[in-house]
């Protein structure tokens, strides 16, 4: 063991403890996945990163990304937390205007804005498409409510393994009391016209033979606005909320430029530093 530079940053959120809290190793070299791994279980977040010295010459760092019991290939809220904790280490990124991150999905790149917001490129989606009957029929009697209030549905999968549900309003989305199930869903619905954002998601994934929610999920930000934007249903820029039924405020920034990349944005505040011995 020896002591690493430990971080935990506030992901999707100027406000400290109102987002999704993300541990960082800043310098996970020489960890096995297997310490990497129990370390993640002991955090009890729902990611760890770990950053090491890239392979690929173009990315600026690497990064591991860990839930309490399994790696994930890509994840939204790590990937900011972790450029955000790179960059406040010291990480320099050898080009001004970007980060490119290496990670389980090949690179990422994320941009920083006039404000200091980062905002990462969402990644091809790994699976799309028309969700099989029996899943959806699955997903709706999880979620507890009508087929009649699914207004379009998808398998919106770009790692972590999100289908979508898309419903009428904020309001039947933070109606949902969903019972368990093995699958990974997002929902989304239109916020009333007065609000300051534009959608309510929330994101529900198994585990423990429960069903949890995620405070504010930047993967499922990512491929659900690609869905809905690619059908002609959202119309970018936009702003979505997540984690209202869980006492968060979080704040999803979606924009998309003239190539059609579908960039995804949020702040971040280190509320922990320090160190830890691994």
């Amino acid at each position: 063991m020896r002591q690493r530079g430990f971080a935990e940053i506030d992901v999707f959120t100027a406000v400290p403890y109102r987002g999704n809290p993300l541990a960082v190793v800043l310098d996970g070299q020489d960890l096995s996945t297997e310490e990497m791994q129990r370390f993640a279980n002991w955090t009890n977040l729902s990611e760890t990163t770990f950053i090491s010295p890239p392979t690929d010459p173009a990315a600026d760092y690497r990064v591991r990304i860990f839930t309490t019991t399994t790696e994930l290939p890509f994840a939204g809220h790590p990937t900011i937390g972790t450029c955000h904790a790179w960059l406040a280490a010291g990480g320099v990124p050898q080009h001004s205007a970007r980060v490119v991150q290496e990670c389980g999905v090949g690179l990422v790149t994320l941009q920083r804005g006039e404000t200091g917001r980062l905002s990462f490129a969402a990644p091809p989606m790994v699976r799309s498409g028309d969700l099989e009957e029996e899943t959806l029929e699955e997903a709706i009697a999880a979620l507890g409510i009508d087929r009649s209030a699914v207004v379009d549905s998808a398998w919106i999968d770009n790692g972590p393994g999100w289908l979508g549900i898309l419903m009428s309003s904020a309001e039947e989305v933070l109606a949902i009391n969903p019972s368990n199930t093995g699958l990974k869903i997002g929902v989304v619905g239109a916020s009333p016209a007065q609000s300051a954002t534009a959608y309510e998601v929330r994101a529900f994934f198994p585990g423990d033979g429960h069903t949890f929610e995620d405070p504010v999920t930047g993967s499922l930000n990512a491929s659900m606005a690609q869905w809905l934007i690619a059908t002609g249903r959202f119309s970018p820029p936009y702003l979505a909320a997540q984690g209202a039924r869980l006492g968060r405020d979080g704040k999803v920034y979606i924009d998309v430029d003239a190539d059609g990349q579908v960039w995804v944005g949020g702040d971040a505040v280190t509320c922990v530093s320090g160190s830890v011995d691994l």
